[in-house]
């Protein structure tokens, strides 16, 4: 993966519009730190293979970015977002890393099930 340059990632989420696409979308704040200190409280959110189609999907922020994507009747959005890729599958992958390299939110769309 390498560091969002925006204008990149625009064009791939706008590769993907008004089309069905599959979503994977989760976010964890260390799903396993909680065992090692009690006052740890855990959150996260999971949802993969949705089917989805978005009518817009735009980068904002400066960095780390926010992701979001106009459904027509809502959005679904990532914040944190520090990195992207496009894998051999063309995958738009992307990914936000804490201060110590951990992920944080994944989003990824495809034009096939994950």
């Amino acid at each position: 993966m390498e560091p969002v340059i925006p204008e990149k990632v625009q064009a791939e989420l706008d590769r993907f519009a008004n089309q069905d696409v599959f979503l994977h979308l989760e976010t964890t704040n260390g799903a396993y730190a909680a065992h090692k200190d009690q006052s740890f409280f855990n959150s996260g959110a999971y949802i993969r293979n949705a089917l989805i189609q978005y009518e817009l999907g735009k980068v904002t922020g400066i960095g780390p970015y926010r992701i979001g994507l106009k459904l027509n009747i809502g959005w679904v959005y990532a914040e944190g977002i520090t990195h992207f890729e496009v894998d051999d599958q063309e995958r738009l992958l992307l990914a936000g890393h804490d201060y110590q390299g951990k992920l944080a939110v994944a989003l990824q769309i495809s034009k096939t099930p994950f």
